[in-house]
């Protein structure tokens, strides 16, 4: 992680090809150690889980449509998946200087399964005020984030007591670390614990996007 922060750390301040190009064999290299802990970390998740795959994205930036055109991100990130359709969110790692989380959730839930959550918590939030009031889901998480519409989505009352909840998009978690605790011995413990302590909020979303409004299996 060292070697990690340091080239990111410098890859700020040279977001170019050239400099990137005169650097490829270093980014290599922890790239390829970066690998090796982040499918250590799979491995021991998958003991608690059932993973369908972990994706390592890639450091280029798509710039086709973007006003910033820095050709490279400023992180290295890592996805694992849940096995669809009955395990649904996904669990994220992202190591950047100064902007270091463990997180997951549901980041772009399709049309259907957005109407299908907001449904659940129109018709009740006692079940994800009880995952999201635990003490664990406290120290971890405080609470879910994720981006919103400006106001109550169509169909919606404006008024209801969850609407915070109803208008959101996305429904994620995330822990932040900073600098030193990535670089501490015990960040990929403290990363493991953080994905395993997000599973009350996945299991639950997972059982409301698999049954319909009366808890009818939908698989």
């Amino acid at each position: 992680m060292k070697k990690a922060l340091e080239f990111l750390k410098q890859l700020e301040k040279n977001n170019n090809r050239e400099w990137f190009a005169r650097h490829k064999p270093e980014y290599d290299l922890i790239v390829k150690e970066n690998k090796v802990f982040f499918d250590q970390i799979y491995t021991e998740l998958q003991e608690y889980d059932n993973l369908k795959g972990i994706h390592i994205y890639r450091i280029y930036r798509d710039v086709r449509f973007s006003k910033d055109q820095t050709p490279y991100k400023n992180n290295f990130g890592v996805g694992y998946s849940r096995s669809k359709p009955m395990l649904r969110g996904g669990y994220y790692i992202q190591i950047e200087p100064n902007n270091s989380f463990v997180g997951g959730g549901f980041w772009g839930p399709d049309t259907k399964d957005l109407l299908r959550i907001r449904k659940e918590f129109e018709l009740s939030t006692t079940a994800i005020e009880k995952i999201t009031s635990d003490k664990t889901f406290l120290q971890y998480f405080g609470n879910i984030e994720g981006d919103a519409v400006k106001t109550a989505p169509r169909g919606f009352d404006k008024n209801h007591p969850a609407i915070d909840l109803i208008r959101k998009k996305q429904y994620v978690v995330m822990r932040k670390f900073t600098d030193k605790e990535v670089l501490s011995s015990n960040f990929q413990k403290e990363a493991i614990l953080t994905l395993l302590a997000m599973r009350p909020f996945f299991d639950y979303m997972s059982e409301v996007l698999t049954t319909d409004l009366n808890g009818e299996p939908l698989f």
